[in-house]
């Protein structure tokens, strides 16, 4: 086993995997897509900045998923890769509280901002003619305002908890991040009560908007149905079902790990699914939503050319 040097304040993040010639093949794996994230994100928050078109309520909710995923998995990855090259992997009491607030902010925000697109997704579908009043630019901040003000809330809770409760002897966290549930396998307390808070959070932040937007798709499915062009109803049908991949891979791994109770916990499961919900996940939401899109391409062109004559 690896011999680890820790101060008395600091973790040790075993890592999401052991040291071997298989975990360099997987980290040469995550690098790529870590940075296909990144690009994929920040070209779609500058891309909605910069084109007037895009300035709509659909599109600047997509923005603020795309600036959720950006903070999501720099939370997470680059540290995972630090330590796995250095072989420092010990964070500071600070650092593990400053990583667990911002993952857990990042995951409740991001929960509410795609029930709010779900919602935009649907009125924009089967009430078309009531859209410019349901989802007006008020309607539109007021969701971002309550996504983004929520979450550090919620976040905030948590994580104040877990650096307040007495850790024993080890403080050895078998995760690739500052995760509250891998927290409470070191505790020297009873936390049954406070598993109930973080059930009672998990089912405000991710099963009541999964619930919205199960409903927004459904009622959105039916009405295209409805539909007489068979063209239309194909289209319609391959967008809802990748939003909808997209939605479960992010919601369904995160509620199955924090609505276990501690003694059903598996580590190794646990890692595999925040590789979901952290990594795959705000990789996949720029191509699902926006890279397919046609009226994203037609901005990339604009963009591209404004920037083109500009130079000449």
């Amino acid at each position: 086993m690896e011999n680890y040097t820790q101060t008395s304040t600091d973790f040790i993040l075993l890592g999401l995997f052991p040291p071997s010639r298989v975990s360099l093949v997987l980290f040469i794996l995550i690098v790529p897509i870590f940075l296909m994230a990144l690009a994929g994100n920040l070209s779609m928050v500058l891309l909605i900045l910069l084109d007037a078109h895009l300035h709509t309520p659909m599109y600047v909710l997509l923005s603020q998923l795309s600036l959720m995923d950006l903070m999501y998995i720099s939370t997470t990855v680059p540290k995972m890769a630090s330590g796995f090259l250095s072989g420092n992997r010990s964070i500071s009491f600070i650092g593990c509280g400053v990583q667990s607030f911002s993952f857990l902010t990042t995951a409740g925000s991001e929960g509410l901002i795609l029930m709010s697109m779900a919602y935009d997704h649907y009125v924009a579908i089967c009430c078309p003619l009531h859209y410019p009043t349901r989802m007006n630019r008020r309607v539109c901040v007021l969701m971002i305002l309550a996504s983004w003000g929520m979450g550090p809330v919620n976040s905030c809770a948590h994580t104040v908890y877990a650096l307040h409760i007495p850790y024993c002897t080890s403080r050895a966290i078998n995760h690739f991040f500052c995760d509250v549930p891998a927290m409470l396998t070191l505790a020297c307390r009873d936390t049954r009560v406070y598993e109930y808070t973080v059930f009672l959070s998990t089912a405000f932040f991710l099963l009541f908007p999964s619930t919205v937007i199960v409903f927004s798709y459904g009622k959105i499915l039916l009405a295209v149905y409805r539909m007489r062009s068979r063209e239309g109803r194909k289209k319609a049908y391959s967008t809802c079902s990748s939003h909808l991949t997209v939605v479960t891979f992010y919601i369904a791994p995160f509620a199955y790990t924090y609505l276990r109770p501690k003694s059903l916990r598996s580590p190794a499961e646990d890692k595999i699914l925040a590789v979901f919900y952290s990594v795959l996940t705000p990789t996949l939401n720029p191509v699902i939503y926006s890279l397919r899109n046609r009226e994203v391409l037609g901005a990339v062109g604009r963009v591209t050319g404004r920037f083109c004559s500009a130079k000449m």
